[in-house]
């Protein structure tokens, strides 16, 4: 669905407000960032209860019910959870999931908000979601004829929107700081093969673990923690962070130069860490036209060319980091690039 609209948490939310009052919505998603709490706390801001079905679990009776005999004439009786008296919120989660029977068992549900002889009270609200065929989640492709009765969007991952909720949700502080630190390391797509990554869900699922451990969890401890939830790289690289904190080390220190590169080899896992730290710093603050560039932000592209050049006498493979993009696509501006492959040519060469 990749002509639908795409939304972040905070945009979503509005939109339901103003369309799914009116029109059935559909919300496509990977998994774990966050698609069935998002519909929830809508349905509670707009107070209506949340009656939540899962296509991957039904069959065509659990949706239109079982015929019985009334005066001499068959009736369908449809499921206590459906039939309801007053308005609420009706979650079709999973919905691609279900088999081409079940999905038909809603065509009349989701376009004429009837099942039967029943109709869904005046003011309930019908939200279905599910995961996208890329993302190598059980789906089933969806019949033209139930796209076409449902408004169609994309929810992506928005790591301000995350830090604003995680800031009162009680996350573990060590989680909180890191995605602070490393924002793209939110969400990453879902491997081809069977392995943990990261999401938002599994990122609140460590806090939880973390917490529940509290200050007995050892590096060991976090490490496997890590590596059960998120994708291998990021858990390498949270366990740097740890370590990081634990042996005081901080990039603002090393920008003021009170501090410097670690450089025991056993600080090897910290130093990758920290040239990530110092690229994602540099992209985030250099503007891309270096006209606009102000007299702080010269001055801090200045030292942290100074620190690359050094970085460089360390180990060339991390200073070329510097210059590759990240995960998400991001890079340095051209501009930037160009002044440290004149100060460190072996950067360009190796580009």
């Amino acid at each position: 669905m990749q002509s639908a609209p795409s939304l972040t948490p905070s945009q979503l939310a509005p939109f339901l407000l103003n369309v799914a009052t009116v029109l059935p919505v559909f919300i496509w998603g990977p998994p774990g960032i966050g698609k069935s709490a998002l519909v929830k706390n809508f349905a509670e801001s707009v107070g209506l209860p949340c009656v939540s079905l899962l296509g991957s679990q039904l069959a065509p009776e659990d949706i239109i019910g079982v015929p019985q005999i009334v005066d001499g004439k068959s009736r369908f009786c449809p499921p206590t959870m459906i039939a309801q008296d007053r308005p609420y919120c009706l979650f079709l989660d999973e919905l691609n999931a279900c088999s081409q029977e079940v999905q038909k068992a809603f065509y009349s549900l989701i376009l004429d908000r009837r099942i039967g002889e029943y109709n869904l009270p005046l003011g309930t609200i019908v939200i279905g979601a599910g995961n996208r065929t890329e993302d190598a989640a059980i789906t089933r492709p969806l019949s033209s004829a139930l796209i076409n009765r449902l408004l169609h969007v994309q929810l992506r991952a928005s790591a301000k929107d995350w830090l604003n909720w995680a800031g009162s949700a009680d996350i573990n502080e060590l989680v909180l700081s890191y995605i602070s630190n490393r924002s793209d390391h939110l969400w990453s797509k879902p491997p081809k093969h069977e392995e943990p990554f990261s999401t938002p869900r599994s990122w609140e699922m460590l806090s939880r673990a973390l917490t529940s451990y509290g200050d007995s969890a050892t590096l060991d401890d976090i490490k496997n923690l890590a590596s059960g939830l998120l994708t291998p790289s990021h858990a390498q690289q949270f366990v740097a962070f740890v370590k990081i904190r634990e042996r005081a080390h901080d990039l603002s220190a090393i920008l003021k130069g009170t501090a410097s590169w670690p450089e025991k080899p056993e600080e090897r896992d910290i130093l990758y860490f920290m040239t990530q730290q110092l690229r994602d710093r540099l992209i985030k603050e250099l503007p891309d036209d270096e006209s606009k560039v102000r007299r702080e932000t010269r001055e801090l592209a200045n030292r942290c060319k100074e620190l690359i050049v050094s970085l460089a006498r360390i180990s060339t493979e991390l200073a070329q980091l510097v210059v590759t993009e990240t995960e998400s696509g991001a890079t340095l501006p051209a501009w930037y690039t160009i002044e440290l492959a004149r100060a460190l040519p072996r950067l360009a060469m190796k580009k």
